[in-house]
C-alpha cells in the first residue's frame, strides 16, 4: 500500500527553484491552497513578479550562502527542493548543490519532512537499457553536455542523508526521469528541431529509453512523498510508470504534426536511463497521464498551430 500522504493545505511550504521549468506549476498549484515561500537568487525582476504573481512570498537567497537563508521563516513546515545550478564550475556548483542541500535542511531542521529532487542522472551509463534500480551502479553520465551536473546530484544526495541522519531531520530522496508538462521539457524542444529541419541526437544503443512523468503526476504524488519522509531517507525512481523510447515520442510527435523526425546517432547523447517503478509503485502508487496524453497536451499548449 502506498504512504499515506501528508495535508498541505494550510501548511507553511518552502519551495527552492520555483523558476524552473518543473517547480513553476508547483508552485502554480501549492500556492492556491497553502502559505508558499518561493526561495531562488532572483536576478530578473520579471521573474519575482511572475512567482508573486501566483501568490507565493519570494525570498532571494542562494543556497551556497548561509547568510542569505536567514530570510527563510523558523517555522516551515514543509520543504520541497528543486534547486538545481548548473554553471559548469565545479567549486561553486558542488557548495550551491551539494553544501546547499545540508545549508537548507539546518535552516529548516524544525520541518515535518524535507523532499529533495535529485535526478536519474545520477546512475551510470554502463548499465545500458536495463531499467534501473534505486541502488544501480552511479557515475558521470551527463558529463559531455552538463559537466557537473551527475557529480554535482550525487553529492547533495549524499549530504541530504547525512543531515538528515545526523540532525534529526526526516527526508524523501526522489530521483526524477524526464519531468515536462504543459509548459514545456525535453518533448517541446525535440518538436522545435523537428519544425528547424535539425537532427535530434541519439545514442547509438538504441532504443533510448526515459520514463517522462507529468506536471499532474508530481504534483500529485508530493504529498505522498512527503508522507515516505524519514531520518532512514528513502531514495526512489521518480518517473511515469510507462517507459518509453526517445525516437518512439518524436514518431508520435511526427504523427501529431505532420512532420518527420531526423535522428543522429551520437555516442555523446544521453543514452537510456530508464527506471524500474517497483519502489515508487509501493510507496506512492503509479502515474495516471500516459505520456501520448501529456505530448497532445503539451503541443496543443505551446504549439497549437503545429498540430494538424
Amino acid at each position: 500500500m502506498p504512504c499515506n500522504p501528508v495535508e498541505l493545505a494550510g501548511r507553511k511550504i518552502l519551495i527552492t527553484g520555483p523558476t524552473g521549468q518543473v517547480a513553476l506549476p508547483v508552485v502554480e498549484h501549492y500556492a492556491k491552497i497553502a502559505d508558499v515561500y518561493a526561495l531562488a537568487r532572483f536576478s530578473k525582476q520579471e521573474d519575482r513578479d511572475r512567482i508573486s504573481s501566483l501568490g507565493a512570498t519570494v525570498i532571494a537567497a542562494d543556497l551556497a550562502d548561509t547568510d542569505s537563508l536567514a530570510a527563510i521563516p523558523e517555522d516551515i513546515d514543509y520543504v520541497l527542493n528543486f534547486a538545481v545550478v548548473k554553471t559548469g564550475d565545479f567549486e561553486y556548483d558542488l557548495k550551491a548543490n551539494g553544501e546547499g542541500v545540508g545549508n537548507l535542511m539546518l535552516r529548516c531542521r524544525n520541518a515535518k519532512a524535507f523532499l529533495h529532487f535529485s535526478s536519474t542522472a545520477v546512475y551510470d551509463h554502463e548499465e545500458g537499457q536495463k531499467p534501473r534500480v534505486e541502488n544501480a551502479p552511479l557515475g558521470d553520465s551527463h558529463r559531455d553536455m552538463f559537466p557537473t551536473y551527475s557529480i554535482s546530484k550525487i553529492a547533495a544526495e549524499t549530504v541530504c542523508r547525512f543531515t538528515a541522519r545526523e540532525f534529526g531531520i526526516p527526508a524523501t530522496i526522489a530521483r526524477l526521469s524526464v519531468p515536462y508538462g504543459d509548459n514545456g521539457g525535453w518533448m517541446y524542444f525535440h518538436l522545435l528541431m523537428m519544425q528547424q529541419g535539425m537532427p535530434i541526437d541519439v545514442h547509438p544503443e538504441r532504443p533510448n529509453y526515459f520514463n517522462p512523468l507529468h506536471a499532474d503526476d508530481y504534483i500529485e504524488k508530493i504529498p505522498y512523498l512527503l508522507g515516505a519522509a524519514s531520518t532512514d531517507v528513502v531514495t526512489v525512481n521518480f518517473g511515469g510508470s510507462e517507459q518509453v523510447a526517445v525516437e518512439e515520442w518524436c514518431e508520435y510527435i511526427g504523427e501529431l504534426t505532420g512532420l518527420s523526425p531526423e535522428f543522429k546517432e551520437n555516442p555523446k547523447a544521453f543514452g537510456s536511463l530508464a527506471i524500474d517503478p517497483t519502489l515508487m509503485h509501493e510507496l506512492i502508487g503509479p502515474t495516471r497521464v500516459s505520456w501520448r496524453d501529456g505530448i497532445r497536451r503539451q503541443i496543443e499548449n505551446l504549439a497549437p498551430d503545429a498540430l494538424t
